[in-house]
């Protein structure tokens, strides 16, 4: 005789939905202000230059530019976004 009993559709859906974390724009992408940059748990990357810190950690462009990753003191990373020189083109 079975030990359980047979309920397991009863016991089963508990699988939560992904949040889709990690960097959404990567380094030298051109991006516009309130761009998302980076979802994250905690601070992973830390807010540079011209760059917001949402109430989750979310990352986010505050001006348009180009994207740019710095290692800093103690191993930090932190994200800017450095304004495009109309210069340039």
């Amino acid at each position: 005789m079975a030990h359980k009993k047979g309920v397991g559709s009863s016991k089963n859906g508990r699988d939560s939905h992904s949040h889709r974390l990690g960097l959404k724009l990567w380094g030298g992408q051109i991006c516009k202000a309130g761009n998302i940059l980076v979802r994250q748990r905690g601070t992973v990357h830390n807010p540079g230059v011209n760059v917001g810190m949402g109430r989750d950690h979310t990352l986010y462009a505050l001006i348009d530019g180009v994207v740019s990753f710095k290692k800093k003191a103690e191993g930090k990373s932190f994200v800017s976004v450095l304004p495009i020189d109309p210069q340039q083109n």
